[in-house]
């Protein structure tokens, strides 16, 4: 696999850009789900400013992650490697076949979760959204690992393989 000279650093830019999402949204992760969220926990969003903060910081760290990684790197890399680029359901069907996402279905579910979450004014349908993504997802480590179907298995595909979800 060959990326020109010229295409190189933008990647590599947006690759910096998604770690540091990818650490943000780990964080808001490990303090928001460190047990189920069960509808008792979304009852209390309404009186816990401070899970309502966590919740909303969640959401909108995911829906950027998300941006980033389907609208930014996916049709950046799929272009430095030579693949036809489209629209995002293209680029995302695009890139399961390659084997560097696990599934566009699932993919698009979470993003139209997401985009209900960012719209949905009312907090009670905020917190169904919020359980259909926790029973779809449930406790997750949040990594994305990019593998181009011609580059050989290391250490770190084996083990998200092994401990991971393909999205």
């Amino acid at each position: 696999m060959n990326i020109s000279r010229t295409k190189l650093p933008r990647l590599q830019f947006l690759a910096r850009i998604v770690r540091k999402e990818i650490r943000h949204l780990r964080l808001t992760n490990q303090r928001l789900f460190p047990d189920a969220f069960t509808p008792e926990k979304a009852g209390q969003l309404e009186t816990d400013v401070e899970l309502a903060e966590r919740v909303d910081a969640f959401v909108s760290r995911f829906g950027r992650l998300q941006d980033t990684v389907g609208d930014k790197l996916l049709p950046r890399y799929l272009d430095a490697v030579g693949e036809a680029t489209g629209p995002a359901i293209d680029n995302l069907n695009r890139a399961e076949k390659l084997g560097l996402i696990g599934s566009a279905e699932l993919w698009i579910t979470l993003r139209d979760l997401r985009n209900e979450m960012i719209h949905e004014q009312l907090l009670k349908h905020k917190t169904r959204i919020l359980s259909k993504l926790w029973e779809r997802i449930g406790v997750q480590r949040i990594d994305i690992i990019l593998k181009h179907r011609n580059t050989p298995l290391k250490a770190i595909h084996r083990a998200a393989k092994k401990t991971g979800i393909r999205l």
